[in-house]
């Protein structure tokens, strides 16, 4: 399988603008990546763009602190579903997971996921906020409330993707769910390692230059 069919294309920066929208969504087209990744208020305009493509539209929900109350992360889930998203990737509850409230955790991906039925959710965990137990404890917690996928980071905390991560998240996931890096992957190098530990997901902002250092470097999938 080809680099680009890993890559969620991603625009989530503050400053974002339409026409930045627009030249991701261009892009994804070009490079027929996997998904374009933009905040909740693009997804319309990202539906407007991709029309007649097979690129997916992920939104953020509860991003990218993830403190929001569950009620909401449940509407900001199901108001992105309406506008065209199918693909929801939300940050967990950092602050209730590492005061031990893993009910809470896991009831609120459930509700997210509940809400937006067939539709993939994927699980922001922000790992640089959290020890090794707590994301063992957060990838059990994702499985058992029928999530699609874990995610690594935002690309907005204290540190991004690592490799150690990925490799916890995969032991203790054991096949039953994907996962997702994200967050400092800025070359083919760094991409094709996540791949090689089993992502099938790669979040970044710098998906063309990974096709194009791909091509390159004849190291394409």
């Amino acid at each position: 399988m080809q680099i680009n069919k890993y890559i969620d294309h991603t625009l989530l920066k503050p400053t974002a603008t339409e026409k930045e929208i627009i030249k991701l969504c261009n892009e994804a087209k070009e490079y027929n990546f996997s998904a374009v990744c933009v905040n909740g208020s693009y997804v319309q305009l990202a539906k407007q763009e991709l029309e007649n493509s097979t690129i997916k539209i992920a939104a953020v929900v509860g991003f990218p602190l993830g403190a929001m109350s569950t009620e909401t992360k449940v509407f900001e889930a199901k108001n992105a579903i309406t506008n065209g998203a199918s693909e929801i990737d939300m940050v967990i509850n950092i602050g209730k997971l590492i005061d031990g409230e893993y009910e809470y955790v896991e009831n609120e991906i459930s509700q997210i996921k509940k809400i937006i039925g067939k539709h993939t959710l994927k699980v922001i965990f922000e790992n640089c906020y959290l020890t090794t137990e707590q994301i063992k404890n957060v990838t059990q917690l994702a499985v058992n409330a029928k999530a699609d996928f874990i995610k690594t980071s935002t690309g907005f905390g204290t540190d991004g993707a690592k490799f150690e991560d990925v490799s916890l998240m995969k032991n203790i996931a054991k096949g039953k769910i994907e996962i997702k890096a994200a967050g400092g992957i800025r070359n083919i190098e760094i991409a094709k390692k996540y791949i090689n530990l089993g992502v099938t997901r790669l979040g970044t902002s710098s998906g063309v230059s990974l096709v194009t250092d791909g091509i390159t470097n004849k190291n394409q999938y």
